[in-house]
């Protein structure tokens, strides 16, 4: 075969090989060691991807021929069109002669991901063989971060992440959650289609944005894919190819001599319910659970731990471990959730109320409880004649006017909270805040009460807690002060409103909101 070489150039945005690279070109989001998000390098995928392959260049005489793929290529076609072009040729035996490592891995990792995006795609309606393009996208990985910082299975940058439902903080960034991520795509998707009505570029706008499709389209004056190519940026060029390559050889790998050898599936695997504070990494330790096979099963959490306002965070966990887990849950649990917090308010476990994937007792929440204690401070003490008294702590909510010269770690530190806290309970993104901005602070504060008022009116300790869980939650859904980047539907979104409902609490007519106006989110 006489063969020629070109180099394509593959940037930073693709697994196949720009927009989202794989393997060593790719930091990653790690729990491997210490308390706070390690990014490394994907040293087991070395092989898979270099930065700038090069492609051979079709002679005339082909490894594989030319009239085989146009048949095979027209027997695989179903709603998206697999157009033979030279260029989907290249990256056929791309994928056979230099990279079969690659085509291998995505081969083995099928069986672990392809069943969650078969059911995802046939709930939305869309064509089963998108489940391809997340090859293309991640390499099946999902913790994979690429240099522009998208992320997870299908590659969503940050803001387009929330804009699709997709909740992000410092500890939970649910675009490496499998499901929640897969949901995102194919409503995105969809979207694209319904846009350009053309699944080529509908796949062409996924790698390079809708923006830049119909600027190639009025430069072009095309209305396909193939008649807008030559004015594509390059790497868009190759993506689409690329996809119709790797539809290919998951279909037809065998017949070059490309096997799995260790195929990946689904962890059994049960569920628990965390409201607070917690270790992971003790959590594993104790109750005798392998630390990388929970993160497998929880791509989502980046840290070795959650936080102290963590609600309802549904954690996996093997189920293999599951009954000692349950035999033991009380050990367990007290030992990396129990914490006490600078206030001196302690993070203590309360009575479980909801039931795990088995019937039994499998949630664990974790709630403020009230530090209660005599006044004196001793336990003996003898009747002095003056009124009982107990000491407690409650949460109270505080709202601040921004004024001229403050920052968010001056207003963290006046108020004795953490500027992550504060961030999160404002929506605050890259520490930007304005004169005349209102943000709410949750203060932990002491009161104190006569006992005999207590002891007139008792209340089961989880009843309060679970009161003032419910109050706060009230509280923080009342209102949302607009930041920079904010659109009608990501606030829809994260308060699970519809749109309609939320521009009639606000009088809104249009779809136009600007920073700093607030919006009645419940009343």
């Amino acid at each position: 075969m006489r063969i020629s070489k070109r180099v394509l150039w593959l940037g930073a945005m693709c697994a196949g090989f720009w927009n989202a690279p794989v393997g060593a070109m790719v930091p990653q989001v790690s729990l491997t060691s210490g308390q706070d998000t390690v990014e490394t390098i994907a040293q087991d995928e070395n092989d898979l991807m270099p930065s700038l392959p090069e492609v051979e260049e079709i002679g005339p005489n082909p490894a594989v021929p030319e009239a085989l793929l146009k048949d095979r290529f027209a027997k695989l076609e179903k709603s998206i069109p697999l157009t033979y072009h030279k260029s989907s040729h290249e990256f056929v035996e791309y994928f056979i002669y230099k990279k079969a490592n690659f085509t291998r891995t995505m081969m083995e990792r099928m069986p672990l991901y392809f069943p969650l995006f078969e059911k995802a795609l046939a709930k939305h309606g869309l064509p089963t063989e998108l489940k391809y393009l997340s090859m293309i996208e991640s390499g099946l990985n999902p913790t994979v971060i690429s240099h522009a910082r998208a992320g997870g299975l299908w590659q969503f940058m940050p803001a387009t992440g929330r804009e699709f439902g997709l909740y992000q903080d410092k500890y939970i960034d649910e675009r490496f959650e499998p499901a929640k991520a897969t949901e995102a795509a194919c409503l995105y998707l969809k979207q694209l289609y319904n846009i350009f009505g053309d699944w080529e570029l509908a796949l062409a706008s996924y790698n390079t944005g809708p923006g830049n499709v119909k600027r190639a389209m009025r430069r072009s004056r095309g209305t396909t894919f193939w008649t807008i190519y030559n004015v594509l940026p390059r790497e868009t060029r190759s993506y689409v190819p690329q996809y119709v390559a790797m539809n290919y050889m998951m279909n037809y790998g065998y017949d070059h001599g490309i096997f799995p050898e260790n195929t990946e599936f689904q962890i059994p695997n049960d569920t628990i319910h965390i409201n607070g504070y917690i270790d992971l990494a003790t959590f594993c330790n104790n109750a005798s659970i392998d630390f990388e096979v929970l993160k497998k099963l929880n791509p989502q959490i980046t840290k070795k731990i959650l936080p102290d306002q963590t609600r309802d965070f549904v954690l996996k966990v093997p189920s293999v471990q599951f009954t000692y887990l349950m035999s033991n849950r009380s050990s367990i649990m007290d030992s990396c959730t129990r914490k006490y917090l600078p206030t001196g308010v302690m993070v203590a476990k309360a009575d479980s109320t909801k039931t795990d994937s088995l019937g039994g007792s499998g949630s664990f929440p974790y709630v403020l409880a009230s530090n209660v204690q005599n006044a004196s401070g001793d336990e003996d003490y003898e009747d002095d004649g003056e009124e009982e008294t107990i000491q407690r702590s409650r949460t109270k909510r505080v709202s601040y006017t921004v004024r001229r010269g403050d920052n968010v770690a001056a207003i963290a530190r006046k108020y004795g909270v953490s500027v992550a806290s504060l961030r999160k309970w404002n929506h605050i993104r890259r520490n930007v805040i304005r004169k005349g901005q209102r943000l709410v602070i949750y203060k932990e504060v002491k009161e104190t009460l006569p006992a005999t008022r207590i002891a007139a009116k008792p209340r089961p300790q989880q009843e309060e807690q679970e009161q003032v869980a419910k109050q706060q939650r009230h509280t923080r859904k009342r209102y949302h002060t607009v930041q920079k980047g904010d659109t009608l539907w990501i606030i829809s979104q994260r308060y699970g409103l519809e749109i309609g409902q939320l521009k009639k609490r606000n009088k809104i007519r249009g779809n136009s909101i600007k920073p700093g106006q607030k919006l009645i989110i419940s009343t």
